[in-house]
């Protein structure tokens, strides 16, 4: 199983209850890596399954590395420097495999190509991030440190992310909510 030497990493760390879902992050990304806006071929995405509740999507960079371990195409390589994932749109073929694998179900396919999307962390300089710190909402954070398992906290679908927000969010009446 492959797992990411104990050094300090690259990592996007995540506050939930900062997103106001105003999705530069999305723009950057795609602007970055498509040349143009569109979300849909963004490696980060944000979901709103709850009105108030805005959950930023993406890559979790699990110790485990589930997507990684399971490609049956070796389509997955970890960067050594940055330890995100890296998709080798050449012998990828969209099987699936990965997202199946993916505690989060967080790669999804090309909408045009058929290659897996899974965030970069942009060669070490995350896009998302200096959108979302250029408009002052600070709900991303690059931070350098030792991979954890509690990365894994953050690799889960947005269905049960909501879930939590909403509950911090709201107390009781999430319920009613989600």
């Amino acid at each position: 199983m492959r797992k990411v030497a104990a050094e300090r990493k690259l990592w996007i760390s995540r506050d939930y209850l900062k997103c106001s879902g105003c999705r530069r992050c999305e723009i950057a990304c795609s602007l970055h890596h498509e040349g143009q806006i569109w979300p849909e071929a963004s490696r980060i995405r944000v979901f709103m399954l709850v009105p108030g509740v805005e959950i930023p999507h993406f890559c979790a960079q699990c110790r485990e590395y589930y997507c990684v371990n399971a490609c049956p195409f070796e389509a997955l390589s970890v960067d050594e420097k940055t330890s995100a994932v890296i998709v080798d749109k050449n012998k990828c073929t969209a099987c699936g495999a990965c997202i199946k694998a993916c505690p989060g179900k967080i790669p999804h396919i090309h909408p045009k190509e058929n290659y897996a999307l899974i965030c970069d962390l942009c060669k070490g300089d995350p896009k998302c991030v200096k959108a979302c710190e250029k408009a002052g909402f600070n709900a991303l954070r690059l931070v350098k440190e030792f991979p954890s398992i509690h990365r894994s906290l953050f690799a889960r679908t947005p269905e049960d992310l909501t879930c939590d927000v909403a509950e911090n969010l709201y107390a009781e009446k999430a319920e009613e909510v989600v």
